[in-house]
């Protein structure tokens, strides 16, 4: 579980931010919103982030995924750089390092995780552990003119005297140690733990565009998702859907398909090979079952609405997190959905997970006007600053003064006292016409 996620010098984000889902005193929804984790800490379920477009929102999430990907797509070669832009609108920081660093539970075991870099390599990265007292896991520092990883384990790591040898030989300087682990043939629990945390846990960020639907048919088919449980989400959702009918196909590899996915990956994997000496690609296809007064009607999934299919996908997302214990990034949380269907996707989030946390950013606000659905610890806000950097806050950071009952809250952000919204100028626009 995440404890907390902090960000510096990354995007739009100068100074340090950091997004926490440690709760604060309230019992409010408590049975819902809050995880006891075995460590003793309060955990929330839930963050979600409101701002103004442009504001850095997506940014946080961004984050997050790059630091997943550091870990679980180590670079190959110490040529390549890493694929992300520091704070720009500065003299400075442009040649400053950023810094990630990520607070969470594994294994019943608080993990603390840091790395600081810049776009050439990974100039510290540091792993500590709390069990209950604070101890070093390893500190990594790199030789920046001999471009070499150097790698110190803590005196409590029981480890074999070749295991710094070969990981410092797996973890080139542009790659973690984390990283560099996955590609070396050694045994070590802390590592394991982590790494597999970032692969078990930490799930990939679902965008605006991301296309569910295969994701979630490959779930049904391969038994990992159970298919009446998709069913069961879809009718809570009123979407008039009795049954789902899902159809293995093969067919011939298109010209330059396999080009494509090549230049996307930055190794050759098993299934490219796979699919180059089959020459053939699977695809499902699948039809909704629409009961109607009694009969039964059937819908390939091309002609259903954008809301259906983004639905479909999100009733495949919610039995992950129901079922499992995982964290999931979406951004822009309400795309094609109806108001209501945000909400009931949210509350049957929180009614039914046991240790699985979402993160997602919005801009429906309508969840305000109703404090008996939402903590003030659980929604946070991105604004730009005057230099036009990112700056991340809690509502619940807001005194009383502010926010005194229910209904100010969606009174209190509409009007600009929480900041966190466009500043618009005029609706009437003069444009340089040389025929007036």
């Amino acid at each position: 579980m995440i404890i907390s996620f902090s960000v510096q010098n990354f995007a739009s984000i100068k100074e340090k931010q950091t997004l926490s889902f440690e709760a604060d005193k309230s019992n409010h929804l408590e049975d819902y919103y809050i995880i006891k984790s075995q460590i003793g800490l309060r955990l929330l379920k839930l963050g979600l982030i409101y701002g103004a477009n442009a504001s850095g929102k997506t940014n946080i999430l961004l984050a997050l995924e790059f630091l997943r990907d550091l870990v679980l797509e180590p670079e190959n070669k110490k040529t390549n750089t890493l694929n992300f832009k520091p704070f720009l609108f500065d003299s400075k920081t442009p040649n400053e390092n950023s810094i990630l660093s990520l607070d969470f539970i594994q294994n019943s075991i608080r993990y603390f995780y840091e790395i600081e870099f810049n776009q050439k390599a990974i100039t510290r990265e540091e792993l500590l552990f709390f069990d209950p007292n604070k101890a070093t896991v390893f500190n990594r520092t790199t030789d920046l003119n001999k471009q070499l990883a150097i790698i110190t384990f803590g005196s409590k790591i029981k480890k074999d005297k070749n295991i710094e040898k070969s990981l410092e030989i797996n973890t080139l300087w542009n790659t973690t140690v984390l990283g560099g682990f996955l590609k070396t043939n050694i045994e070590l629990k802390e590592l394991k733990d982590v790494t597999d945390w970032f692969y078990g846990y930490l799930k990939p960020m679902i965008y605006t565009k991301t296309e569910l639907e295969s994701y979630v048919n490959s779930k049904i088919y391969s038994s990992e998702i159970v298919k009446e449980d998709i069913i069961n989400i879809l009718k809570q959702a009123d979407f008039h859907i009795s049954d789902l009918v899902l159809q293995k196909e093969e067919e011939d590899i298109p010209d330059g398909f396999i080009d494509f996915i090549e230049k996307q990956l930055k190794s050759q994997s098993e299934r490219i090979k796979d699919l180059k000496n089959r020459g053939k690609i699977t695809s499902i296809n699948l039809q909704f079952e629409h009961t109607v007064k009694n009969g039964k009607y059937f819908l390939p999934s091309e002609n259903e609405s954008a809301g259906t299919m983004r639905y479909y996908g999100f009733a495949g997302i919610l039995s992950l997190l129901i079922k499992d214990s995982v964290a999931v990034t979406i951004d822009e949380l309400e795309s094609s959905l109806h108001p209501d269907l945000y909400v009931h996707f949210l509350l049957s989030f929180l009614m039914n997970s046991k240790n699985s946390q979402l993160i997602a950013t919005t801009h429906n606000r309508e969840i305000f006007n109703n404090k008996e659905i939402f903590r003030n610890d659980a929604i946070w806000f991105t604004e730009k600053s005057e230099y036009c950097s990112t700056e991340l806050y809690s509502l619940s950071d807001f005194d009383t003064s502010v926010i005194r009952d229910t209904s100010n809250i969606y009174n209190a952000y509409k009007s600009g006292k929480l900041g966190a919204i466009p500043n618009l100028g005029t609706i009437y626009i003069d444009l340089n016409n040389e025929n007036k």
